[in-house]
């Protein structure tokens, strides 16, 4: 008995000891990382922004005020704290357009991802476990979209389908697949020859009980990585075709169509545009590190 209340008395002693090893462990690895939890946290503030617009917005982004156009920054002569990154050139006040302009990329962006990655690893997952015909046919879709310019692909779903927030989340969608489809094939053929792939089919499990419950879980942090990069590149790809004319259509919001607005002030009235140019570059920015950060802290190779 008394050697029982001694091993406990031990264990006692030492719980605290662990987790606070534990926590020291933690915090060094986020100090590692801090680049990456510094811009998580302005990501956050971004889609908070984007998520409350309508409560954070001082006016209504579709309201025309042509007694105010083109209005300086606040700090600028003749700015307004009534407007304070300025209006464009029919009076529309620019925070308020960039906040709101922020719910369609990210949008899109995210929607985008989703099409893409859902698409694009199930036909990896298949094209890698199934190999002969089933890869050769994926494969040769594969690259068949591959060869497609990405303009001219946006070219003809848009002149068929016409510009759309939906079009546009269809076109960026496809034109990602391929990248998840040839990452995951190849990370499925090395998995499918290891041994308890081996091991399950020679239990009888079922080739959906193989891919979906062994394969699939294997590239779960491959696939995170892979597509909170991806959304940076949406980003970018969405405000190049809405900056074209190809994207969602004014008057609503987007921070391409008001980088397209405002190349012709440029020269005059400079903040139209650098204001949704300065603010897909923080986002990009930000979700590229929160990307980087989180490759780097499901890599098990990485941990301390």
């Amino acid at each position: 008995m008394a050697s029982v209340a001694a091993k406990v008395a031990l264990e006692a002693r030492e719980a605290p000891a662990s987790r606070s090893r534990t926590r020291r462990i933690t915090l060094r690895r986020l100090w590692r990382f801090k680049w990456g939890v510094a811009a998580a946290a302005v990501l956050l503030v971004i889609v908070g922004s984007a998520v409350f617009a309508p409560w954070l917005a001082p006016h209504n982004p579709l309201t025309v005020d042509i007694q105010h156009r083109l209005s300086p920054p606040v700090w600028m002569a003749g700015g307004t704290t009534a407007h304070l990154l300025g209006t464009d050139q029919v009076g529309r006040d620019l925070f308020s357009r960039t906040i709101y302009g922020g719910r369609v990329s990210l949008v899109i962006g995210v929607a985008a991802v989703l099409v893409s990655s859902s698409i694009g690893v199930l036909l990896g997952l298949a094209a890698g476990y199934f190999h002969a015909r089933v890869d050769w046919t994926i494969m040769t879709l594969v690259n068949v979209m591959l060869t497609f310019p990405f303009v001219l692909l946006a070219l003809a779903v848009i002149a068929v389908l016409g510009p759309s927030l939906v079009n546009m989340i269809i076109v960026l969608g496809i034109a990602d697949l391929p990248l998840y489809a040839r990452v995951v094939r190849a990370e499925t053929l090395a998995i499918r020859e290891r041994e308890f792939i081996m091991a399950g089919r020679a239990l009888g499990m079922s080739h959906p009980r193989i891919i979906f419950r062994q394969i699939l879980p294997n590239l779960v942090s491959l696939i995170v990585v892979i597509a909170t990069l991806q959304v940076a590149r949406v980003i970018i790809l969405e405000s190049f075709l809405s900056f074209l004319g190809l994207g969602v259509q004014p008057p609503t919001p987007a921070w391409g169509n008001m980088l397209g607005e405002g190349r012709v002030y440029m020269l005059n009235s400079w903040w139209i545009a650098a204001f949704p140019g300065l603010a897909i570059f923080v986002t990009t920015l930000a979700i590229n590190l929160v990307g980087n950060a989180l490759r780097d802290w499901l890599d098990p190779h990485m941990k301390l």
